[in-house]
């Protein structure tokens, strides 16, 4: 459980202080609830991602391990190379005021609320994003997003995991949210992860959450909402997107990645790398993500 100390106090007025003094076009949101050392290249290529097509964005890191010396070690190079990037330690109590996640986030510290199986802090980070957006707006990305292309024009955008053959949504994900400061749809995802919060069933407070709620709406154009097809983020499901780490073995393999390096180009805004099944992956030369990470990144090695 979170202990609350003078970083986290500060919370909402050091993002204030940074929005204001460095003028953002953009701002995107991060959380990590990992120790520091965990933060590897992966995650910083994610970083470099965002800056390389937002090169004035403004990054929030929401972390207390990354709000650190050692977490400043990790930003130094971003920071020296004149990005605007943070990490924050939450002020949870703060942050959940005014809206259903303040009696939830009581009651769970009260015992009254059964954290459940999985990790408490991934279920944190479900609701963190969701209170972070409707309370600062902005975009959230999870770390393990590479971004392909500026978001300029999205606005109160969510994306599709999955489709019908018919092109009908079927499940949203909640690892790329855009939303404008208030939406009322946060709102009422928050009050959805409070009511029906489930500590110990995968994706319930988070992808079956956000697909439930907006599933209820019959007209998301009333509510200003965008719901993306799933090649706007999530352009390859986590049972195949291993085949991206991996070079082309012969000829028909060499035109696959080509077609789809194009596809990429013109149809995607992220691609959602699905740490949980491919952390264990090596991103070999030549494959569909070397060469997407060679185009995304700041500090390239060449």
């Amino acid at each position: 459980m979170q202990i609350t100390d003078h970083r986290t106090k500060q919370f909402s007025h050091r993002l204030k202080d940074f929005f204001a003094s460095s003028r953002c076009s953009a701002r995107f949101f991060m959380t990590w609830f990992s120790p520091a050392s965990t933060f590897g290249p992966r995650e910083r290529i994610c970083v470099e991602s965002i800056f390389k097509f937002h090169p004035l964005a403004c990054v929030v890191i929401v972390s207390r391990s990354l709000d650190t010396e050692r977490g400043d070690c990790i930003l130094r190079p971003f920071i020296d190379s004149g990005y605007h990037i943070m990490a924050a330690a939450p002020d949870l109590p703060s942050l959940f005021e005014n809206t259903s996640a303040e009696i939830w986030f009581r009651r769970l510290k009260e015992g009254q609320v059964d954290p459940g199986g999985i990790s408490l802090s991934q279920n944190l980070s479900n609701l963190l994003r969701l209170v972070i957006l409707f309370k600062f707006g902005g975009i959230y990305v999870d770390t393990d997003v590479i971004v392909l292309r500026d978001f300029s024009n999205l606005s109160n955008s969510i994306g599709a995991q999955g489709t019908h053959a018919s092109g009908q949504w079927n499940r949203l994900n909640n690892a790329v949210l855009i939303f404008d400061e208030s939406h009322p749809i946060l709102l009422q995802l928050i009050r959805d992860f409070t009511s029906h919060f489930q500590g110990s069933k995968w994706g319930h407070n988070g992808p079956y959450l956000v697909s439930r709620v907006i599933k209820k709406i019959k007209n998301t154009n009333s509510f200003n909402l965008t719901i993306l097809p799933s090649k706007a983020f999530y352009p390859a499901s986590w049972h195949i997107i291993g085949r991206w780490f991996h070079s082309p073995k012969h000829e028909m393999e060499r035109q696959w990645k080509a077609a789809k390096l194009q596809e990429l180009q013109l149809e995607t805004y992220a691609v959602h790398l699905w740490n949980k099944q491919t952390k264990m992956l090596v991103v070999e030369r030549d494959s569909i993500l070397a060469e997407l990470f060679q185009r995304c990144c700041v500090f390239c090695d060449g």
